[in-house]
C-alpha cells in the first residue's frame, strides 16, 4: 500500500454502532473507502450500502474477511464475536478496529493479543471518549505536570433507568459478558486509565448486584425487550483497583440504581499539585494558588469535529505509519483483566490479583 493509496475498509456489522463508523470514516474520504459491509440481517447491509455507496455486499463475515479488496476490517458486531472475527481478519493480513469490549472475557483477549503478535497487524479497540476534547485538554496539562503526582481517581457511569434491550443478547452473560460492567464500565476504565498515564493494575476489589433486571425493572427506551429472554448480568457493579505504583481507582456503574444523580459519565482525577474533573461535556480544573483554592472550569467547544473522527483519523494513521494504536490491543487486555477480575472478585468476596501471562 502506498502513503497515498486510500485505505479500503470492510465494515462487519451494519447496526447502529455501524452506522457511526460508516458516518465517520465517510468524513475522510480522501484517506479511506468503505468498500465493503455486511451484517446477520442482510438485508440491513443491504440497505446501507446503497445509502452510502458501498459497492460490496459479502454474504457472510468471513467471506468480507477473505475479499482481496480489504485492508482493514470494523468489527461492529455482538460482544461474543468481537474475539473470533478480530483473530481471522489478523490472520487473513488485515488490521483491526474492534467495538468495546476487545473480548467476552480476558481469555478471549489474550487470543487476540497474541495472535496481533503473530500476524503484526494494527488491533484498536473502539474507545472514542479518550479522543474528546476535554479529556485531550486535561491530558495535555497532566503531562506538563500541572497535576503532579496521581494517586488517586474516581470514575463511574450511573444510569437510573436504563437496563438495554432486556432477555436480548445484551443481558445474557454468555453473550455478551456482563452488563453495565462491560458495557459502559469498560469505557470508564479505559478513559481514567489515559488520564492517569497507563498505569499497571495488579490487583482489584469489586462487587455487582443484579436487583432491578431480574424483576423486569429498571428497563430503558434502547432496544427492543424479549420478555421470553434470560437476564443474569448484574445491573451494578462497584470496585477499587490497585496499581502496580501504588495509585488507586474506584469504578462504579449502574444501568439501573434508585439514585438522584446526572447520567452523564464522570472522572475525577487527584494529584499532589492539582486535580481535574469530568462529566460529559463539562469539567474543571482544581488547583490552589496563595493559599487559596482556584477552579478554572472547561466546556468543550460547540464547533468540535468530535472524538469519533479523531478515532477514526487515528486509525488510519496507525496503519499507514505502523503506530502502536492509543487504544491498543493491551489496553483492551487490561480492561477485560479487571472486568473479570471484578465478576470474580463479587463471587468470591475475595480481593484478586490480575494474570497478565499470555
Amino acid at each position: 500500500m502506498g502513503s497515498s493509496d486510500k485505505i479500503r475498509i470492510g465494515l462487519i456489522g451494519a447496526g447502529n454502532i455501524g452506522n457511526v463508523h460508516l458516518q465517520e470514516f465517510g468524513k475522510l474520504g480522501e484517506e479511506c473507502e468503505i468498500v465493503a459491509i455486511t451484517d446477520a440481517y442482510l438485508p440491513l447491509a443491504e440497505q446501507r450500502a446503497q445509502q452510502y455507496g458501498i459497492r460490496t455486499v459479502a454474504p457472510s463475515p468471513e467471506a468480507l474477511i477473505e475479499r482481496s479488496d480489504v485492508d482493514a476490517v470494523i468489527v461492529a458486531v455482538p460482544n461474543q464475536s468481537h474475539a473470533p472475527l478480530t483473530i481471522q481478519a489478523l490472520q487473513s493480513g488485515k488490521h483491526v478496529l474492534v467495538e468495546k469490549p476487545m473480548g467476552l472475557n480476558s481469555e478471549a483477549a489474550k487470543d487476540i493479543v497474541r495472535a496481533q503478535k503473530k500476524y503484526g497487524k494494527t488491533v484498536m479497540v473502539a474507545h472514542q471518549m479518550r479522543w474528546e476534547w476535554l479529556p485531550l485538554q486535561v491530558k495535555s496539562q497532566i503531562e506538563q505536570g500541572e497535576l503532579g503526582n496521581i494517586y488517586t481517581a474516581k470514575t463511574g457511569w450511573y444510569r437510573r433507568k436504563g437496563i438495554p434491550g432486556w432477555g436480548t443478547w445484551f443481558t445474557r452473560k454468555e453473550l455478551s459478558g456482563g452488563g453495565p460492567l462491560i458495557d459502559i464500565g469498560v469505557h470508564m476504565l479505559d478513559l481514567a486509565f489515559f488520564l492517569m498515564g497507563e498505569p499497571k493494575p495488579i490487583s482489584v476489589y469489586g462487587a455487582t448486584y443484579a436487583e432491578f433486571g431480574p424483576r423486569k425493572k429498571g428497563i430503558g427506551t434502547w432496544g427492543k425487550p424479549d420478555w421470553n429472554g434470560v437476564y443474569d448480568v448484574e445491573d451494578l457493579a462497584t470496585a477499587m483497583i490497585k496499581m502496580e505504583n501504588g495509585a488507586t481507582l474506584t469504578l462504579e456503574v449502574s444501568w439501573a440504581v434508585h439514585m438522584n444523580t446526572d447520567s452523564s459519565p464522570f472522572v475525577h482525577i487527584m494529584g499532589s499539585e492539582g486535580g481535574a474533573y469530568l462529566r460529559g461535556n463539562e469539567g474543571m480544573f482544581l488547583t490552589e494558588k496563595f493559599d487559596r483554592t482556584v477552579d478554572v472550569p472547561l466546556k468543550a467547544p460547540e464547533d468540535d469535529e468530535g472524538g469519533r473522527i479523531r478515532l477514526s483519523r487515528h486509525f488510519l494513521e496507525c496503519i499507514r505509519e505502523g503506530k502502536t494504536p492509543w487504544t491498543s490491543a493491551e489496553t483492551g487486555l487490561r480492561s477485560n483483566l479487571i472486568i473479570d477480575a471484578i465478576y470474580e472478585s463479587s463471587r468470591t468476596g475475595r480481593e484478586v490479583k490480575l494474570d497478565w501471562s499470555l
